[in-house]
């Protein structure tokens, strides 16, 4: 039980304390809106689902990484500005791979909602 409680520890303290978190958080309840606006068929729906944890996996692996370096050192590390530098990379091929999927499935929707 304790582990749900630590769970739930963690999204409030990335809420608070992670704006990109929370910035992503919104983008995939626009998305999940958007997905039930446009009626979207179960394999679209498991392409933007994947998306969206994709995402915000990697924004809570790359929190965590941050938080653990900052935490081993104080000082400014060539091999410290790595691991942020790089969980932060992940976080944007994750991002762009989400965008990728998203216009695949959402821009023949809208164009077909105007046409």
């Amino acid at each position: 039980m304790n582990r749900f409680k630590f769970a739930l520890q963690g999204i409030d303290a990335l809420l608070r304390k992670d704006f990109h978190f929370a910035v992503h958080l919104l983008i995939a309840f626009i998305v999940a809106a958007a997905g039930f606006l446009f009626r979207l068929d179960t394999v679209e729906w498991l392409f933007i689902i994947s998306a969206i944890f994709i995402v915000l996996i990697s924004e809570i692996l790359n929190t965590s990484i941050e938080y653990t370096v900052d935490l081993v050192t104080g000082e400014v590390h060539t091999l410290a500005k790595c691991a942020k530098d790089t969980s932060a990379l992940a976080v944007l091929l994750a991002a762009i791979y989400a965008s990728i999927t998203g216009m695949i499935i959402f821009i023949p929707k809208i164009i077909g909602f105007f046409a």
